[in-house]
């Protein structure tokens, strides 16, 4: 009984519970050191190269520090001899000016991404935190594919935007305001956006027209890509905050260039 108790019946033939029922089960026995093993921006970039942080100090910043994702884009940067310049938004384009040497790279806050684009030449690459995480936690692919859905929403379509973690939200919360307000300019529909945090996540999705996820950076790949199976098995388009911010923005082609140069 105890070797059975992980038997699933599957068929290639019928397509019967193989994206479902079979991955979430490998997602749950794979080692966790299999995902962990991955880079976050190390191998766009080789040592010597210059890196600019953008990382706006603003309402949602934490005082006295840096957002996790931040501090581990830094650490693997200096980690791999990578020269690494951390801005605010405001210090970006005199920096560029003082750079004896053209950046290989500009990572910014999603939320900065529309002032940041202006300001960084297009012959420099230039992506998110979130689009980094949207690889490093979860399937790049997947979301990219996903953010196509949000051109298609009509008037009352149900929209999910889901957060790995809880915060105190503030008047310009990117995920009850920021995203929200975006996706209604960029449509121009009612859309109605409902919210999930930390593990919650519902069962009946297949009522969503599309899953906005947060860049996972207080949960690990497994929870993010069983997520991702379960969106798929359901039909229901997912993507996450980056992609969905450079989506609406008219910047995502830019944002995804630098993994397509790999």
């Amino acid at each position: 009984k105890e070797l059975c108790k992980n038997v699933i019946t599957t068929s290639a033939i019928k397509e019967q519970d193989i994206r479902e029922k079979f991955k979430n089960e490998l997602l749950k026995i794979v080692p966790e050191d299999y995902f962990s093993s991955q880079n976050i921006v190390s191998d766009l970039v080789q040592k010597g190269d210059i890196v600019i942080l953008v990382t706006p100090i603003d309402k949602q910043a934490p005082k006295g520090r840096l957002i996790l994702p931040q501090v581990q884009v830094l650490r693997e940067l200096l980690d791999n001899g990578i020269i690494s310049v951390v801005v605010q938004v405001e210090e970006l384009a005199e920096t560029l000016e003082k750079l004896k040497s053209k950046p290989k790279l500009v990572i910014t806050d999603s939320q900065a991404f529309k002032n940041v684009s202006n300001i960084v030449p297009k012959d420099i690459s230039l992506t998110s935190f979130s689009i980094l995480f949207a690889r490093f936690k979860g399937d790049l692919k997947k979301f990219k594919e996903g953010a196509s859905a949000i051109s298609k929403l009509q008037d009352n379509d149900k929209v999910l935007i889901c957060e790995s973690c809880t915060h105190h939200q503030i008047e310009d919360d990117i995920a009850t305001v920021k995203i929200p307000n975006l996706i209604k300019k960029k449509t121009g529909k009612n859309v109605i956006f409902e919210h999930v945090a930390s593990h919650d996540f519902p069962k009946n999705i297949e009522q969503y027209k599309l899953i906005i996820h947060c860049g996972a950076c207080m949960t690990n790949k497994k929870e993010v890509l069983s997520r991702i199976q379960k969106a798929i098995a359901k039909q229901v388009p997912i993507t996450n905050y980056g992609i969905t911010i450079s989506y609406c923005l008219g910047i995502l082609d830019r944002a995804l260039e630098v993994f397509e140069k790999q």
